[in-house]
């Protein structure tokens, strides 16, 4: 899905959280929004993905106006957000993607091949970890791509993430980012917030957020 805004703006009850954002990604891009803290990045990511409604502007995720919360929570996914869509600390990776599996093929998928269904599951997000982890024990950037692996079951056109580069040294944030854009190549468009963009560098579209 091709996702783009104009001017989009989010006013709250002390102020601005966002304002005058532009962006326009293509189907299958792969963008990096990036801001200090408070700078309003969880907030326009909710806005993209139809869980919260700008202010004053304009933006699109595919055919569907913003405006149009319903139709934009369809196709667009939610990885990992604090307060919102947190893992389960005691559950196992494969606990985590068993229940989202289910949630998007019902309890009849459970017994048609759903040990492969997981595996190909967290391949898409490329990750290569030990299905019997707890979530507690995985490090920052794997319990990101396991969140992605989540949002991915619902098979969207959009995938929005949060924090992503949030604890990690360099040489995994640019691994992170690697993996990322092998996602939106795989023909999601990925939209994903950090604190610095260099290590996304000729991966990412930098999507930069003043402080309101």
């Amino acid at each position: 899905m091709r996702v783009r805004a104009h001017g989009l703006s989010l006013r709250g009850p002390r102020g601005w959280v966002y304002r005058d954002v532009d962006l326009d990604v293509p189907a299958g891009g792969l963008a990096a929004v990036h801001g200090i803290e408070g700078s309003g990045r969880t907030a326009l990511l909710l806005t993209l993905g139809g869980r919260m409604k700008a202010t004053s502007g304009t933006g699109s995720v595919g055919p569907h106006p913003l405006t149009d919360l319903r139709a934009v929570q369809r196709i667009a996914a939610l990885g990992l957000v604090a307060e919102v869509n947190e893992l389960d600390p005691a559950l196992t990776v494969r606990e985590h993607v068993g229940e989202a599996l289910d949630l998007h093929e019902g309890l009849r998928g459970r017994w048609r091949g759903r040990r492969g269904r997981i595996r190909a599951a967290l391949d898409r997000a490329g990750l290569e970890i030990d299905e019997d982890l707890p979530a507690r024990e995985l490090a920052p950037d794997e319990a990101r791509l396991l969140g992605a692996a989540l949002a991915l079951t619902g098979r969207p056109g959009l995938l929005l993430l949060d924090d992503v580069d949030h604890g990690l040294p360099d040489a995994r944030r640019r691994a992170l980012w690697r993996r990322l854009d092998a996602i939106a190549r795989s023909g999601v468009t990925v939209i994903a917030a950090c604190d610095d963009p260099a290590p996304a560098e000729g991966l990412a579209r930098p999507v930069p957020l003043e402080e309101s």
